[in-house]
């Protein structure tokens, strides 16, 4: 970029700024101390970490100019000279990283206390440096020990990184002391409910000549082609060809169960279209849920654009590790669009809960988000599948129900993706009455719930709480610019506490969370969850080939290899979608909206509507429409 168009740029920038800025409220109180989490009956603190253990951290540095950096990206979805003007890695270092002269800062900081950078990403946002323990504990002072709980021992710092004054302008965040799995894969199977005698069928292939089985719990890609209207964009030759899937995700998996579902399924892909990308480490598979995610996402994102190729980054389900993957995408700048099925409560960053304060890594993940977004990339992630109450799955700790949503998913620079139950009939065996769901509903399993309490009474009651798709007011996101004006767009609810049960004392009254705080609504758009109307998996760490697997997880890889196909048809990357959906919803009739409205079911509080809905989000995607409505802004705004 020369500078006479930097200048132009950053001029034109500047004059939106105002329009874009993202805001992250304080999860802390005003005056309140920290309150750590209960654990103490959980997990047991095994001592400091030994000073001499080598560890591995990643500083994550502040972008120059934030608040133009939300400007530009929402720049490039609005008509106008920007739109689908990307960055390549330089400019985006050129107008927005940190200089050189800062990494040098950070770098002789660091080797005073003996510890080695040994690896500095292309946008110059991240550092890699090695050091022992106790170099660590004294350059940010934060007393790492050893824990045990649920069977896993894992290190942990006692308390938050403390970054020196003169290290403050430049660092976001700090990680890479903590080795506890924070987070959880968006997945679900009919079987969990096998005890209450509910039906599912047999696996069932395609027919010799199909991709779609059109059995509910055995859907393929066919069949999400065919509910959501994508088989006209095969009809043209568009099949994801020339483009790039990513996929990030916390566990490594066998890319030959990707490969032999899409065989099984009667897809022709070529056979080295994936590529291994491990980060920090990464590599491990892990058990059922874990590899399984991953592959149930390749399959999935793979299959819907089977002439693309795919990237698939894993690392370890470590502070450090998920947010390295964000950057290490965007740095290598490879992908067209990338998917996350993985993510954990958005009450784990409220400091009153956990002990420290995490806003840092919030900021530091919508830092990465940003640059995606800014290059194009086009970035979804699930939004959960624990209904309206996702903290409820956080710990398994004894708390009353409160709403809450998932993050990364609740970042304003990312697509959430919600999820439904499309029709299907069930029974609990001879002799019962059926269950029969007529149209696409919110995923939300209290209609199983209301079922098995009419047929055998209150013993099912709260049985299946709280299974269904993620879904609400986020508590720290303030509500973005895009969702403004949107009707059906909502405050947090009041009376939503944290009131843990404690042994002696009773009920305490932990946390209160902000009532009618304007935030941040999720999910955006949705697509089939329900397992029981779901799909096929095969996954070797699983069992093999399996049916009536769901969850959001399978949507945030679908809308990702969706976004292959429209940016093959359109010529180039389409970014952040958000912006592009809810002016899409105010401004297309009827006849040219890409949106088939979910007015059915809930997600256990939020009911599907007319509109936005918080159980549905837009609603589902008609996606040869939305490939149109995409196509003729580009067409109209100078991209052939």
């Amino acid at each position: 970029m020369s500078s006479a168009a930097r200048s132009r740029m950053l001029s034109l920038l500047v004059s939106s700024a105002c329009v874009a800025a993202a805001t992250l409220v304080a999860p802390l109180r005003a005056g309140a101390a920290p309150l750590p989490l209960p654990r103490a009956q959980l997990e047991k603190d095994l001592g400091a970490t030994p000073a001499a253990e080598p560890v591995t951290a990643s500083l994550v540095l502040k972008v120059r100019n934030a608040a133009l950096l939300e400007a530009f990206v929402a720049l490039t979805q609005e008509p106008g000279p920007a739109y689908h003007k990307f960055l390549s890695v330089q400019q985006f270092t050129d107008l927005f990283a940190p200089s050189s002269s800062d990494i040098s800062t950070i770098t002789r900081y660091l080797r005073g206390f003996g510890i080695t950078v040994s690896e500095v990403y292309a946008d110059r946002l991240v550092i890699h440096a090695t050091g022992t323990v106790d170099a660590f504990n004294k350059a940010f002072d934060v007393d790492l020990h050893e824990f045990t709980a649920r069977g896993s021992r894992f290190r942990r710092p006692r308390r938050a990184p403390r970054v020196p004054v003169l290290l403050r302008d430049l660092l976001v965040s700090v990680g890479g002391f903590s080795t506890e799995a924070q987070y959880r894969p968006q997945s679900r199977r009919a079987s969990a409910l096998a005890a209450t005698g509910l039906v599912t069928p047999p696996v069932v292939l395609p027919p010799e000549g199909a991709i779609a089985t059109g059995v509910p719990g055995n859907y393929t890609v066919g069949d999400f082609a065919n509910f959501y209207n994508v088989n006209p964009l095969y009809d043209a030759a568009i099949d994801g060809t020339g483009t790039t899937i990513g996929i990030v995700t916390l566990a490594d998996f066998i890319p030959q169960d990707a490969y032999d579902y899409w065989t099984l399924i009667g897809l022709d892909v070529d056979q080295d279209r994936i590529t291994q990308v491990h980060v920090d480490g990464g590599g491990v598979l892990s058990g059922p849920a874990g590899s399984g995610e991953t592959s149930l996402d390749v399959e999935q994102a793979g299959g819907i654009a089977p002439g693309a190729k795919l990237i698939v980054y894993d690392a370890p389900n470590t502070d450090a590790g998920f947010l390295d993957l964000f950057y290490k995408a965007a740095s290598d700048n490879l992908v067209d669009t990338l998917s996350v099925s993985w993510g954990s409560s958005e009450l784990l960053y409220f400091t009153e809960i956990v002990g420290v304060d995490r806003r840092p890594e919030l900021q530091a993940f919508h830092q990465a988000f940003l640059e995606l977004a800014a290059q194009g990339i086009s970035t979804f992630a699930a939004a959960g599948d624990n209904g309206a109450f996702d903290f409820n799955d956080a710990f398994n700790d004894p708390v009353d129900n409160v709403l809450t949503v998932l993050s990364p998913a609740s970042d304003p620079a990312i697509t959430a993706a919600g999820g439904t139950t499309l029709p299907v009939t069930l029974s609990a065996g001879p002799g019962t009455p059926k269950l029969v769901v007529s149209t696409e509903q919110a995923w939300g399993w209290d209609y199983i719930e209301n079922y098995l309490v009419a047929v055998f009474g209150d013993a099912f009651e709260h049985a299946e709480f709280p299974g269904g798709a993620g879904g609400g007011v986020s508590s720290l996101w303030g509500v973005p610019w895009y969702q403004r004006g949107t009707p059906g767009i909502r405050t947090t609810e009041p009376d939503q506490r944290v009131v843990l049960e404690d042994p002696v004392a009773g009920p305490i009254d932990f946390l209160d969370l902000p009532a009618q705080f304007a935030g941040r609504n999720l999910p955006d758009v949705s697509a089939n969850a329900d397992p029981f109307s779901g799909y096929l998996v095969n996954s070797t760490t699983d069992g093999g080939l399996g049916g009536g697997s769901g969850g959001t997880s399978f949507v945030a890889p679908q809308f990702n290899g969706v976004t292959a196909l429209v940016a093959q048809a359109v010529g180039g990357r389409i970014g952040l979608w958000n912006p592009m959906l809810y002016r899409f919803k105010r401004t297309l009739g009827a006849r040219a909206t890409p949106f088939v409205d979910i007015t059915a079911g809930d997600n256990w509080f939020y009911a599907g509507a007319p509109g936005y809905d918080l159980g549905s989000g837009l609603g589902v995607l008609d996606v040869t429409r939305f490939a149109l409505a995409v196509a003729r802004e580009s067409k109209h705004h100078g991209r052939d």
